[in-house]
């Protein structure tokens, strides 16, 4: 399994800017958007693929993984 594949990846339609956003919480800071949702899950799953490597090329210590935490699950608890 590859890196960027351990890290959650969320894109939701947002009203207030009339687009879907995507993001990939604890791994990048904002994220990306665009008016056709599998534009924007490809955009962010390139995106997330770009930050490991970076994070592999600069030797750096990667965040902690998020997938498989059952972070859907949690998100709902809190709404």
């Amino acid at each position: 399994m590859k890196d960027s594949a351990r890290y959650a990846k969320t894109f939701e339609w947002s009203e207030q800017d009339q687009c879907y956003v995507g993001s990939a919480p604890g791994l990048i800071y904002g994220g990306c958007h665009g008016a056709d949702e599998q534009q924007v899950f490809a955009e962010l799953c390139q995106i997330v693929e770009e930050t490991v490597d970076l994070y592999h090329q600069e030797q750096g210590a990667m965040p902690p993984f998020t997938a498989g935490h059952d972070l859907a699950n949690r998100i709902q608890q809190v709404a």
